[in-house]
C-alpha cells in the first residue's frame, strides 16, 4: 500500500514510518498540515495517517479539506487528543478511525487493515496495470500475461512504486527514499540488487522488457 503520514513529532513519525516500510508499504511523510494536504491532493494513497495537532493547519482542517475535495481515501487519526468529544468530532468530520497516543504499532497496523477491508471506504484503485503486467493491491498478487509472479515484500513495494510512476524516470535516490529508509547510504548496492531480482521475475521469462535502465539517470517502467 501507499500511505501518507502527516505527523509533526519526529520521533513518532520515524517510528511509524519505519514500521510501515518494514511491512512493505510505500510511505510519503509530511510534518505540517499544509504540506500534508498538498500531498493528499496531488497523490493517490491507499490510506492517510493524520495527527490532529499540526503546525500551520491542524489535522481536523486538513481532513475537512480532503473530504470537501471529494477525496474518499481512508483516514486514521493518530493523536494525543483523546477526549470523547474530540473523537466524535474527528469521526463526524470524515475520519474512518481514531487512535489515541501512546499506541502500539501492532494496533495501528491492525486498524489500517480494518479500515481498508471496508468495501465502501476502500480506495477506488485496487489494481495497477502496465502492459500485460498486473498488480492486485488487495490480494497482494502480481501476474504477467496471466502467469503469477511471486515477489518478496520489498520487491512488491519496489514494483508498486514503479507501476504507480509508469513512464517516469526514477533515480536511485528516489527509490531509496520511497521504498527504503531514506537514511540508507547512497553508495549502497541495494537498489541495483533488487532491480536485478525484479527483472529476473517480471522481464526475463517474457519476450519484451518493461523495466528499463536510463543510463546515468535511473530506471523506468513502461510498456
Amino acid at each position: 500500500m501507499k500511505i501518507l503520514l502527516v505527523e509533526d513529532d519526529a520521533v513518532t513519525r520515524d517510528y511509524v514510518e519505519s514500521g510501515l516500510i518494514g511491512a512493505g508499504h510505500l510511505v510519503d511523510a509530511a510534518e505540517e498540515g499544509v504540506d500534508g494536504l498538498t500531498l493528499a491532493s496531488r497523490g493517490t494513497y491507499d490510506a492517510i495517517i493524520l495527527d490532529r495537532m499540526l503546525p500551520g493547519m491542524d489535522g481536523l482542517a486538513v481532513l475537512k479539506a480532503v473530504r470537501a475535495a471529494g477525496n474518499t481515501t481512508p483516514v486514521l487519526f493518530l493523536t494525543a487528543i483523546g477526549g470523547v468529544d474530540d473523537r466524535v468530532e474527528g469521526l463526524e468530520a470524515g475520519a474512518d478511525d481514531y487512535l489515541v497516543k501512546p499506541f502500539a504499532f501492532s494496533e495501528l497496523a491492525a486498524r489500517l487493515t480494518a479500515i481498508l477491508r471496508r468495501p465502501a471506504m476502500m480506495s477506488e484503485q485496487t489494481k495497477l496495470c502496465v502492459g500485460d503486467l498486473e498488480m492486485d493491491l488487495v490480494r497482494r498478487t502480481v501476474t504477467r500475461a496471466g502467469i503469477q509472479i511471486d515477489l518478496l515484500p520489498k520487491e512488491f513495494a519496489l514494483l508498486e512504486y514503479f507501476m504507480r510512476s509508469e513512464g517516469r524516470v526514477l533515480s536511485k535516490t528516489m527509490l531509496l527514499e520511497h521504498v527504503w529508509d531514506f537514511n540508507f547510504d547512497p553508495r549502497t548496492s541495494v537498489v541495483e540488487t533488487h532491480i536485478s531480482r525484479l527483472r529476473a521475475k517480471i522481464d526475463k521469462p517474457f519476450e519484451t522488457d518493461l523495466l528499463h535502465t536510463i543510463k546515468n539517470v535511473g530506471y523506468t517502467l513502461r510498456a
